[in-house]
């Protein structure tokens, strides 16, 4: 197999999946509730059997969830016998979009590449495996193209799905992932120029038809975020926002690129532990140190450090935003905070 690009029928990677369970953690996205007028999806693992199916758009929770947990166990000190790092067994989702796979440019870059790596989250990066696949449809808070995402991948993937009529376009992104395709030749055929085109007509038609939802939104553009942060420093858009904040976390902790943490150290009932769980910085004492003094000690101040975090700061030091329009902030935020009408707001007044 010389090229990048195969074909799979739908039953067989059905078949596969159920011959990856043997080596592997398989986790694939299954419909969690089908009352609302746009369903949600969530992952849950693969167990011979089970039916699954390809999600549409994004599954509710975050891809951080796999390589960073909201509560963990670090290591043991002071005891001889404790295993400070656990090997990961070998992983793979299904069903991955490509705002998850933008956003975890950022995880990478402040886990992987900063001052000091993370050994823990590289290890669970190198032993997860993602199956990315287009998006065929979206909700009403998606706005990746306005992030210049585009709702399939291009890279940083390891296998993208793209859906055909009579299966899928399978494209290798990784070494490791040609590799289960050359364990598995019997599923797969070179593909055709013939399925190439039809997948290229059938992204330009739903990029086309994302277009037509979020343009209307008016949002201001990317090349003019950091400005936009910059300049309305001063401005009411942060005081007004706020006001229906209730500090709850949600908008940072259901974000893919959000990645504060907190570390502290426990005694345990047989030894001593260091843990570490997800901070957020809509908490009050998110900053707070010792001697009591709190930089952003109220929410005003916490909301627009948020923004300067996402769209001036990585800007800076990554050359994008740390925002990837998936749109999980605004529907899990009690307030009905829309980080679009923010961003909106602030373009009216700059």
């Amino acid at each position: 197999m010389d090229k990048s690009i195969y074909f799979i029928k739908n039953e067989d990677l059905l078949n596969l999946v159920e011959k990856l369970y043997a080596d592997y953690q398989v986790f694939v996205p299954f419909l969690k509730d089908s009352s609302s007028l746009k369903k949600d999806y969530c992952y849950q693992r693969f167990k011979p059997g089970l039916s699954w199916v390809l999600n549409p758009y994004r599954v509710t929770e975050p891809l951080k969830t796999f390589f960073t947990y909201p509560r963990e166990e670090l290591s043991g000190y002071f005891c001889p016998d404790k295993r400070i790092l656990n090997v990961e067994q070998k992983t793979i989702v299904l069903g991955v979009k490509a705002c998850d796979i933008a956003a975890h440019r950022i995880q990478d870059f402040v886990f992987i590449e900063g001052v000091q790596e993370d050994a823990l989250y590289r290890l669970r990066r190198e032993n997860t495996l993602l199956v990315s696949s287009d998006c065929t449809d979206y909700k009403d808070v998606c706005f990746c193209l306005a992030m210049d995402v585009l709702p399939y991948p291009q890279k940083l993937f390891d296998l993208n799905l793209s859906s055909l009529n009579e299966g899928y376009l399978v494209e290798i992104g990784s070494p490791r992932a040609g590799q289960i395709l050359e364990d598995n030749q019997s599923y797969f055929t070179p593909a055709k120029d013939t399925q190439i085109a039809a997948r290229k007509s059938k992204r330009d038609i739903f990029v086309d038809k994302l277009k037509n939802h979020i343009i209307p939104q008016n949002m201001p553009r990317i090349d003019k975020l950091q400005d936009l942060i910059r300049k309305g420093f001063s401005l009411d858009t942060w005081s007004h926002f706020m006001l229906t904040c209730v500090e709850c976390g949600g908008c940072n902790l259901i974000c893919d690129t959000c990645h504060c943490f907190l570390l502290w150290d426990e005694k345990g009932k047989t030894n001593n532990l260091r843990l570490r769980q997800w901070d957020a910085c809509q908490y009050a004492n998110f900053s707070r140190v010792a001697g009591g003094a709190n930089p952003l000690k109220n929410r005003t101040q916490r909301l627009r450090n948020r923004f300067i975090k996402k769209f001036d700061f990585f800007i800076d030091n990554l050359g994008i935003p740390a925002c990837c329009g998936c749109g999980r902030c605004i529907e899990v935020c009690p307030g009905k905070i829309d980080i679009r009408e923010v961003l909106k707001d602030l373009a009216k007044k700059v």
